[in-house]
């Protein structure tokens, strides 16, 4: 039985950069920035010669991974939200519209516009998609419903 959720997780290209990213853009707090014995990596990820190099975030109620793998080289995918196997993460955000100003001010990029959600759990609420540093994509939800 799943009891919840302990992380979501990107590959990035360079943990170093995106720990700039989540940390000073995003706001998460970060909790660790570490190696993976290989041996260690190449067991858990079924990738031979796997050299991990990983970054941990926090916010109140879930926590982000972003692993770099030093090695092998991966190849960077399409990770269009329509594509079957991409993923994304959400936040509900509070000073909503403050916090895409932030974005903007960051030249962040947008992958749509800020948009009010029509029906579910968070009708009324506004919500926007952005990408990081590496195309990974991101979604924010306000707390509360703006009219």
């Amino acid at each position: 039985m799943i009891l919840n959720m302990n992380h979501a997780s990107f590959t990035v290209s360079d943990v170093d950069k995106s720990v700039i990213f989540y940390r000073d853009v995003l706001g998460l707090k970060h909790l660790d920035t570490s190696t993976r014995d290989t041996e260690f990596s190449q067991d858990v990820t079924g990738i031979k010669g796997a050299d991990l190099k990983i970054a941990y975030f926090e916010a109140d109620n879930c926590r982000v991974e972003l692993i770099e793998y030093l090695s092998p080289a991966g190849e960077k995918i399409n990770t269009a939200t329509c594509n079957i196997g991409s993923a994304h993460v959400c936040f509900n955000v509070n000073n909503f519209f403050n916090f895409v100003k932030n974005l903007k001010d960051n030249d962040v990029v947008f992958s749509g516009k800020v948009c009010t959600i029509p029906a579910g759990p968070n009708k009324g609420k506004s919500v926007l998609y952005f990408e990081d540093i590496d195309s990974n994509s991101i979604e924010i939800i306000s707390d509360r419903v703006h009219l």
